[in-house]
């Protein structure tokens, strides 16, 4: 999907399940036990992963200080420094540990929380994801910058904002996209959202792949093509509809 519009994310790689632990990480009993189906090494890896590609991706580092801060990326110095390090772990020249310890921070693990679980749909063979989504706040004093490498271009835009652009085919959005946009489309605020996600139950969602009158769909819980029991809150869209390569058009079912 090169050119659609996406959060920052990526792969849990080694080095975010192998070493993270208390000596340079906050709360990762709280992490460990966010994911109750995952062995913690993993349920914490999941969280080092999405702080590391966050800093990669976008330049925002959910770290702290000694004084409990977060760390500032602002002034020429810290600037300059930072960006070197971004580099480095592109090119896997260092691990965020590194940079943490070299920096004397700690990744503020519980500043994610969980949004949602994804899993692409069976019909996809050759690249399949299991997925976790966060939110999370933007720290004050570090302003995000795409990276030119895996992101190439980046908009701060309101969830009912991209909505609108994507249906005036401005910009593409995939379908984990779109339906988080449109869950986040009630919250008036940051911190409304970060409520709700706070008391929001996780389900594990794969939507069901269907071919019917030569319509490629895919299809969430809900839809009443899908027998898949709805456990949560019925989404606004329940199927996508294929239209071009990579694009898929939300859609709500017919009644």
């Amino acid at each position: 999907m090169g050119g659609a519009f996406v959060f920052p994310g990526g792969r849990v790689d080694a080095s975010d399940r192998d070493t993270p632990d208390d000596r340079w990480c906050d709360e990762t009993a709280l992490a460990a036990a966010r994911f109750p189906d995952l062995p913690a090494d993993e349920a914490i890896g999941y969280h080092v992963a999405a702080i590391r590609e966050l800093f990669e991706e976008a330049g925002v580092l959910l770290a702290r200080d000694g004084g409990g801060h977060f760390v500032s990326l602002t002034g020429a110095d810290a600037h300059s420094r930072f960006a070197k390090y971004r580099k480095e772990l592109h090119a896997e020249r260092c691990t965020l540990r590194d940079v943490v310890e070299q920096e004397g921070l700690r990744l503020a693990l519980d500043a994610l929380v969980p949004w949602a679980h994804w899993v692409t749909p069976a019909m996809e063979t050759t690249r399949r994801f299991d997925t976790r989504f966060f939110l999370t706040r933007a720290p004050e004093r570090q302003a995000p910058a795409h990276d030119e490498t895996e992101t190439t271009a980046g908009v701060w835009i309101s969830a009912p904002a991209a909505i609108a652009r994507s249906k005036a085919d401005e910009i593409m959005l995939p379908p984990p996209t779109w339906t988080t946009l449109r869950e986040l489309e009630p919250f008036a605020s940051v911190e409304a959202a970060l409520t709700h996600a706070k008391g929001r139950p996780i389900v594990r969602r794969e939507p069901m792949f269907l071919e019917q009158d030569g319509r490629r769909m895919l299809l969430l819980a809900g839809d009443p093509l899908n027998p898949e029991p709805l456990v949560e809150e019925m989404p606004l869209e329940t199927r996508f509809v294929f239209e071009s390569e990579g694009v898929w058009r939300a859609a709500r079912a017919r009644t």
